[in-house]
């Protein structure tokens, strides 16, 4: 009997393991955030609410159908941070860790579990993966928490309120999770550019993804002058960079005679920069968003859409697909067909890959999309394009209408935060099971295109 079990067990694939977890990681969460004392005094909140923060949390994606600082209590607050970790680290990075310090022995399931979590192509080095990711999270966390409770001391009257909100802040800020304890997100802090610098860099170390991080650290440690950044690395950094310049001066001009009209240049550039590293992924803002004209929420939702990097705490399609589908057509139109880049050329498996997850991505949002048109009728269409790509790029952004929402509604947003946290290859590797390799192939013939 117990043999069956095992045999039953092994028949999964790992991206069918990976999503249970993620599924457990959520009923876990649940029953956390439904405690005794989680919520403040007399609050009463739906289990659908429940269920739906929990989603929200273990996706690192912040959008919540209630108020986090006038439903939860401190206890509450340290119920999210913990949930927090499990879904920015990672479930099998955190497990990981937690079997290397208990002496256990990482075998090769677990290490083909950490490969799909992670996006990894190859299962050599996941388990040093694995200890550096937490531990540079960590660091980050604790130096992030560190110099905000210090500097928060001049906004609060006590130093227990500084921690609690640089700690949350913290943690917030580096799993890109979006949530916030102030009720306003960060627009308390609109004119505190320290605040926002020190969040846009935590952000950013959670977005970028770890391998870069891992590489940047063994490049500063190294006294080997052949040190050589992976293209993984140079593609990621370059792309994410454009990204951030480009939204930075989109959303300064689109909003220059709207929102920020009367700001000066500097506030301006500020509002604009930070929303531009946030929008990929964080979903923190220092701006009502719902004051924003539509063409930037509409170029927000397709910052939102690309997300963040492979491997990082962020959603979306990520930096990677999007750069290899652009240079893709750009070398296409060129007459090329394959992509040469740092020396390097790219493997038609990952360019194939790009284009599926982008049109399998594009058939998911519009889908949701025309399904909130008949459940949500009272919303505009913007409105639920940049509600649903916020949770498909897991970054939490609203305009105002979360808790609005019907539960169909809801529902429909807890399973693209989901798959956007999980990943659109994993979830797709998941449902279909076991690959099959095709042993033979029929003549080819050519198909008249375009």
């Amino acid at each position: 009997m117990k043999s069956s079990k095992m045999n039953k067990r092994r028949k999964f694939i790992p991206a069918q393991v990976i999503v249970t977890y993620y599924f457990i990681a959520i009923a876990v969460s649940v029953v956390l955030l439904r405690l005794p004392g989680v919520h403040k005094p007399g609050v009463e909140v739906d289990f659908i609410d429940s269920l739906f923060t929990a989603v929200s949390a273990v996706s690192v994606t912040g959008l919540t159908s209630l108020n986090i600082s006038e439903t939860y209590s401190v206890f509450g607050y340290v119920m999210l941070i913990l949930i927090l970790q499990l879904g920015g680290i990672g479930i099998m990075s955190l497990g990981t860790f937690i079997w290397l310090i208990s002496g256990k022995k990482i075998g090769l399931r677990e290490r083909q579990l950490i490969m799909i979590d992670h996006n990894q192509s190859n299962l050599s080095g996941v388990v040093y993966l694995i200890k550096e990711i937490v531990k540079i999270l960590l660091l980050i966390q604790i130096v992030g928490a560190v110099l905000l409770t210090l500097y928060f001391t001049e906004y609060f009257d006590t130093f227990k309120q500084a921690f609690m909100h640089g700690v949350f802040t913290s943690v917030s800020a580096t799993t890109n999770a979006g949530f916030d304890i102030t009720g306003q997100s960060l627009i308390p802090y609109h004119n505190d550019y320290f605040v926002q610098i020190i969040t846009s860099i935590l952000i950013v170390f959670g977005a970028i993804g770890f391998p870069v991080l891992i590489e940047v650290k063994e490049f500063l440690s190294n006294k080997n002058k052949s040190f050589r950044f992976s293209l993984f690395t140079k593609l990621t950094t370059i792309t994410y960079g454009i990204l951030l310049v480009f939204g930075t001066v989109m959303i300064y001009l689109l909003e220059m005679f709207n929102s920020f009209k009367d700001m000066p240049w500097h506030e301006k550039f500020f509002s604009a920069f930070f929303h531009s590293v946030s929008t990929r992924s964080a979903g923190l803002t220092t701006v009502d968003v719902t004051l924003f004209n539509e063409g930037t929420t509409f170029f927000m939702s397709a910052l939102m859409f690309i997300g963040a990097s492979p491997s990082s705490v962020g959603g979306g399609i990520r930096t990677t697909t999007f750069a290899i589908a652009v240079l893709f057509l750009i070398n296409f139109s060129r007459g090329k067909t394959n992509i040469q880049i740092f020396n390097r050329e790219i493997h038609l498996i990952d360019i194939f890959r790009s284009y599926a997850v982008i049109i399998l991505a594009l058939i998911m949002v519009s889908m949701a999309t025309i399904l909130l048109t008949i459940t949500e009728p009272t919303l505009t269409i913007t409105q639920i394009i940049f509600e649903i790509t916020s949770a498909f790029g897991t970054c939490g952004m609203s305009l105002g209408i979360t808790n609005e929402l019907s539960n169909i509604g809801k529902v429909t947003i807890m399973i693209l935060m989901f798959i956007g946290r999980v990943g659109l290859i994993s979830f797709l590797f998941s449902l279909g099971g076991k690959s099959n390799q095709t042993k033979y192939h029929y003549p080819k013939e050519r198909v008249i295109i375009g």
